[in-house]
C-alpha cells in the first residue's frame, strides 16, 4: 500500500506551539499508523513526536505536508488536517 499525503495551511495564529502541537501529536500517536509532517522542502519528521514537531518552527500561514499509509489513512489525514487548520489560539 502506498503512502498518501496532504498539504495544509496552519490556522493557529501563533503557529504550532506547545498547546496545538500537543493536540496534534496526541492525535498522530493514536492514528494507528506512522504519520510524518514536513515543512517546505524539509525532511519529514515523526508527527507523534512533540519535540520534532515543535522543532519544525511552524508559524501561522505556513504550509505543512502530512503523510501516512494503511487502513484509515484518509480519515487520519482528515482528523489531523482539521487540527492544523483550526485556530487553537482564538480567545
Amino acid at each position: 500500500m502506498s503512502a498518501i499525503s496532504r498539504t495544509v495551511r496552519i490556522g493557529s495564529s501563533h503557529g504550532l506551539h506547545a498547546r496545538p502541537a500537543k493536540l496534534f501529536t496526541q492525535a498522530a500517536k493514536s492514528a494507528g499508523s506512522p504519520v510524518t509532517i514536513s515543512k517546505g522542502s524539509g525532511q519529514p519528521v515523526n508527527a507523534a513526536s512533540i519535540l520534532s514537531v515543535i522543532a519544525l518552527g511552524v508559524e501561522y500561514g505556513d504550509y505543512v505536508t502530512l503523510s501516512t499509509e494503511g487502513a484509515g489513512a484518509e480519515a487520519t489525514l482528515d482528523t489531523l488536517s482539521e487540527l492544523l487548520t483550526t485556530d487553537h489560539d482564538e480567545a
